[in-house]
């Protein structure tokens, strides 16, 4: 092969090469596939994730009639002092209010540790069911061939998607494989 010969073969190259780049990005683009999901509604609207709010609200219901109890004991006795204070010498009047006041510090770490332990219960269980929703959303993305599925978020969250045509909306789609494999 001659050294003219081989300068045609990579002139060619040269030009075949960047053609063939070039329409590998546009056959790539056009297999694109890309899709939306609100966890939010799979969480409020699946069979379990419904049990599992339900159970967070029985949870928060007990947790808040003894909050309620605390709270009118703390009035009663509240009510109590001041009804009381007349007839009672300085000492103590300065002794009893020190116990009240006790008593509503107790009360106020008893709400702060359950606020705390509310809002732990709440991050376990979103952490818990966005692994399970994710896995739903990746076996509804790969049955459909999508390449790309956004969490759109919501007015409760953060907007993310700001618009989508409703064709590519997957939540109902994840929400039907979610109920399937979490029963």
């Amino acid at each position: 092969m001659s050294i003219l010969s081989v300068r045609h073969f990579l002139a060619s190259l040269l030009i075949i090469l960047p053609c063939s780049w070039l329409s590998s990005p546009v056959s790539a683009a056009e297999d694109f596939k890309m899709g939306v999901v609100d966890p939010q509604i799979v969480l409020e609207k699946s069979k379990a994730g419904k049990r599992a709010l339900e159970g967070l609200k029985e949870y928060v219901s007990i947790r808040q009639k003894l909050l309620s109890k605390d709270e009118e004991d703390l009035r009663n006795a509240e009510k109590q002092l001041r009804e009381q204070a007349t007839k009672m010498s300085e000492t103590e009047k300065r002794e009893k209010e020190t116990q009240f006041r006790t008593k509503v510090q107790d009360y106020q770490k008893r709400a702060q540790e359950f606020n705390q332990e509310l809002q732990r219960k709440q991050k376990e269980l979103v952490d818990e069911y966005m692994k399970k929703i994710m896995a739903a959303t990746k076996t509804v993305a790969e049955k459909g061939g999508y390449s790309l599925v956004v969490d759109k978020g919501s007015e409760q969250t953060m907007k993310i998607v700001l618009y989508h045509k409703d064709a590519i909306d997957l939540t109902e789609q994840v929400l039907k494989e979610f109920d399937q494999v979490n029963k």
